[in-house]
């Protein structure tokens, strides 16, 4: 008598679980957006220095733009925010 497991599946390797930045990089952009600590924490580098320009050049008026980018990033579900700006890597808004 072979008796079935329903579960024959539960030593089988798995597929990595997605990492997704979503919840860090919409606080730290609408705290500290504008030294562009959240465009670091997604790894857009080349962002991140030019937002840290951009606002040391409009002594911080343009620090509206990492709200935006902020409110954005939780407006998205989780999948197309993944999708968005980790797979497709886009880097503004």
């Amino acid at each position: 008598m072979e008796v079935t497991n329903p579960n024959e599946n539960w030593n089988q390797p798995q597929a990595p679980q997605q990492e997704n930045k979503k919840i860090a990089a919409a606080i730290c952009a609408l705290l500290i957006g504008g030294i562009g600590v959240h465009k670091f924490i997604l790894g857009y580098n080349k962002e991140g220095i030019i937002q840290i320009i951009i606002s040391l050049v409009s002594c911080g008026t343009l620090s509206i733009i990492p709200v935006i980018e902020g409110i954005i990033y939780l407006t998205k579900s989780d999948d197309d925010f993944y999708e968005t700006y980790q797979v497709n890597k886009r880097g503004w808004f």
